[in-house]
């Protein structure tokens, strides 16, 4: 069985799946500059004579799956297969995995700099600093750019997945109480508190959007929710602009109804127009949707992957947590 592998994947993995299946090609779209649309992919698959597909970006649609009948599974490195027609592969009971929680040490970290930097006005600090303003006694910038600890503050996460589990487990370092809304989780740690969004909003110092993009999360947070913000509140979404109603949080934010946000995705992107009136707000930290992109992600989602396919073939099961559309499989291995 020959694997093509279209995703960034180390060596070690590389190595790990050869063993497994026998034989991997590896056509990273990195080296392509872009990820292989579907005619493309569908020539790599042909020409490599390729069983396995492991993907990050690709065009996986209904005619690749057409293309190539032998087909016997896919596995995206992504935290969503989104960029893969999974009812096409249902149909076929090709199996489809993923890899949840590939970039959560990422965006965690990220989180927690991007706040930090936000409370204690880095950015504007250094930017001042290099317009040469500092030209008055020494306790000027002191006075100036006199900021907030992240030390026990309330921190609210929209969404309790993977990513949202990892800042939590990194703010217990700074006492700060966590608590978040997510109908599809129950976590039993005690300084973890599940709540109403309600009361996300209404109770938090900082409240972090941490959501797919679903047909019931499209435009969910909107001004009912910012409405019951502290004024000190900080808004935090690093997962899907379009899961905030953009009209409501840039109304919220220019007329300083909430101290501000931290914005690492947008409606569109490249930005447009509309964008950039978040992105030169004085109150918004701004970032080109960076959060997960780490050098250690690709070794994450390797990981994750590998482990997920061994278990596929060697216990014969698609009892798997990373095997998105197992309850739409009617065959075993």
């Amino acid at each position: 069985m020959t694997v093509l592998i279209t995703a960034p994947y180390n060596e070690e993995g590389r190595k790990e799946l050869e063993k497994l299946f026998g034989s991997v090609v590896y056509q990273s779209w990195k080296e392509n500059g872009r990820a292989y649309r579907e005619e493309e992919l569908i020539q790599l698959l042909q020409e490599s004579n390729a069983t396995g597909l492991i993907t990050e970006l690709d065009q996986v649609t209904e005619n690749v799956f057409a293309s190539m009948p032998a087909l016997s599974f896919v596995g995206v490195c992504r935290g969503m297969p989104s960029n893969v027609d999974v009812t096409a592969a249902s149909n076929r009971d090709i199996p489809v995995f993923y890899t949840p929680g590939r970039n959560a040490q990422a965006v965690a970290e990220m989180f927690i700099g991007n706040v930090i930097s936000f409370l204690r006005h880095t950015n504007t600090s250094n930017q001042w600093l290099q317009d040469g303003k500092w030209n008055s006694d020494y306790l000027q910038a002191y006075a100036k750019f006199k900021g907030n600890e992240i030390t026990g503050k309330t921190v609210g996460m929209v969404g309790f997945g993977a990513v949202g589990q990892r800042i939590a487990k990194l703010l217990t370092a700074f006492d700060c109480k966590v608590l978040y809304y997510d109908p599809y989780v129950h976590h039993d740690h005690q300084l973890y508190e599940k709540v109403s969004l309600e009361k996300v909003f209404s109770d938090s110092d900082i409240v972090s959007v941490h959501l797919p993009r679903t047909d019931d999360t499209l435009g969910l947070i909107d001004r009912s929710y910012f409405d019951l913000m502290k004024e000190s509140a900080i808004f935090v979404n690093t997962s899907r602009a379009v899961v905030v109603n953009r009209e409501d949080l840039l109304s919220v934010l220019k007329e300083s109804k909430i101290r501000g946000a931290i914005l690492d995705v947008f409606y569109h992107e490249p930005p447009e127009e509309s964008d950039y009136e978040f992105i030169s707000l004085p109150n918004v930290l701004a970032t080109p949707h960076l959060a997960g992109a780490t050098f250690e992600v690709e070794d994450h989602h390797v990981t994750i992957l590998n482990e997920a396919l061994k278990k596929w073939k060697g216990e014969k099961t698609l009892n798997i947590p990373t095997l998105y559309n197992r309850n739409d499989l009617t065959a075993e291995v």
